[in-house]
């Protein structure tokens, strides 16, 4: 009787440097082509989450005023509507006013307020200066207007 081989074993074929550098190619083309349109649609996000904020913070100062029969003065701030105001308290308040904490806008910075406001002098001001947090500025920069 013949002596018996051991079958072959299956032969593992690796992927070349050649193959991998077109599947690195391939992906980096398709990063440079979508990473724009990703990163375009970030901004128009934050700006539509500030527009959202804004209106949230004018319900619960109108919910305010509903109470007291005022808008917070500038030097009361937006924090009277988390928490009764130390500086010509109202014996009114019914809060808070807000579900969660107050929130800054979407680039970190706090809202600005004014009452009465420059633009609303029987009211007030509400709104964010944008990503560099200065007035004025075009595209991500630009003033949001809860008033607008």
């Amino acid at each position: 009787m013949p002596a018996r081989r051991p079958p072959p074993r299956a032969q593992r074929r690796a992927f070349t440097l050649i193959e991998i550098l077109v599947v690195i190619a391939v992906i980096a083309i398709l990063a440079s082509l979508v990473a724009p349109n990703v990163f375009q649609h970030v901004g128009t996000a934050r700006s539509t989450t500030a527009r959202s904020q804004l209106e949230m913070l004018a319900t619960a100062l109108d919910a305010y005023r509903l109470d007291t029969g005022r808008y917070p003065t500038s030097a009361q701030g937006l924090a009277a509507l988390e928490t009764l105001p130390s500086i010509d308290p109202p014996s009114t308040w019914r809060g808070p006013y807000l579900r969660r904490a107050l929130p800054a806008d979407p680039w970190g910075n706090p809202y600005v307020y004014l009452a009465p406001g420059d633009v609303n002098p029987t009211g007030y001001d509400l709104l964010s200066y944008g990503a560099d947090g200065r007035p004025g500025g075009e595209g991500e920069d630009a003033d949001i207007l809860g008033w607008q």
